[in-house]
């Protein structure tokens, strides 16, 4: 079964532009060392809930939007194989300084999951 990394992060709506730009070179960084799948969404359907939500889980802000975002891998072990050579890629450590960065990456909610289901 793959493997997925799942990522939920606020943008700053003005921000928006900048954030597709870099996600899309991480895309292409990520597939290059080998991602199966790399998708960012935009949030379009999410509301505040009475316990929890999207919006809660990222403390969003007025003026922010949600991004939900995912990278398909073979398995566990080819997500480990790839994670370790995107973390080498210069690329990704001059998208990652956060003086770069149009969001604020300590709300960013992220993890790895075995798939459960593919249909």
């Amino acid at each position: 079964m793959a493997y997925v990394d799942g990522f939920v992060v606020p943008v700053p709506t003005k921000n928006l532009p900048a954030y597709r730009r870099i996600a899309q070179l991480a895309a292409k960084v990520w597939k290059e060392h080998g991602a199966i799948e790399v998708c960012e969404c935009v949030a379009d359907d999410v509301k505040p809930g009475k316990w929890t939500s999207f919006p809660q889980s990222v403390k969003l802000k007025k003026g922010e939007t949600v991004v939900f975002s995912w990278i398909t891998y073979k398995s566990r072990a080819h997500r480990d194989s790839v994670h370790a050579k995107v973390m080498k890629d210069p690329r990704f450590a001059d998208m990652m300084n956060p003086k770069n960065s149009p969001i604020d990456g300590k709300r960013m909610i992220y993890g790895g999951f075995k798939v459960l289901l593919e249909a």
